[in-house]
């Protein structure tokens, strides 16, 4: 029988989600976070950091902290909404965009490589599996959430 988080912490490792850095772009060391809040912001046009927290399934105040130190960098901008300045809207500067563009390419050069190795059939076959597979990990009470210790969830006790 397949170990299945075997194969997902093999696939993590495989994508360098673990390492300190997952992209070094133009002397940019970013983070994995950072390199999908950039994604996040160039996709979504604008969001509002509310929004882009929400895709990425984050607290607001771990994002507001990767949020500030990508303002550092140079690669996003926040600016006040114009209907409630009380929220800031987030877009990607002229480096945010070369950065972004970059690991995009980059992130499609691995792919192309890695799906290189399978038949059309098998590329279909994987994609259309992982779609099955997002769409059922977005019905689960858990997407997006910590994990948690068993033990207190059959005890009957919040965490």
């Amino acid at each position: 029988m397949t170990n299945k988080r075997e194969l997902f912490q093999i696939m993590t490792r495989r994508f360098g989600l673990l390492g300190k850095n997952c992209c070094s772009v133009g002397g940019y060391d970013l983070s994995a976070a950072q390199s999908h809040i950039l994604y996040e912001i160039d996709r979504g046009r604008s969001p509002s950091m509310q929004q882009a927290a929400d895709t990425l399934g984050t607290d607001i105040t771990t994002f507001s902290r990767q949020i500030q130190s990508l303002v550092r960098m140079g690669l996003v901008e926040k600016s006040p909404a114009p209907s409630d300045r009380r929220i800031s809207l987030l877009s990607l500067t002229t480096a945010g965009k070369f950065v972004a563009a970059s690991i995009d390419k980059q992130m499609n050069s691995y792919l192309d490589e890695v799906f290189s190795y399978l038949t059309p059939f098998e590329r279909e076959t994987v994609l259309r599996s992982i779609e099955l597979l997002n769409g059922a990990m977005a019905q689960s009470s858990r997407c997006c959430a910590p994990v948690r210790d068993e033990a207190e969830d059959h005890s009957g006790n919040e965490s």
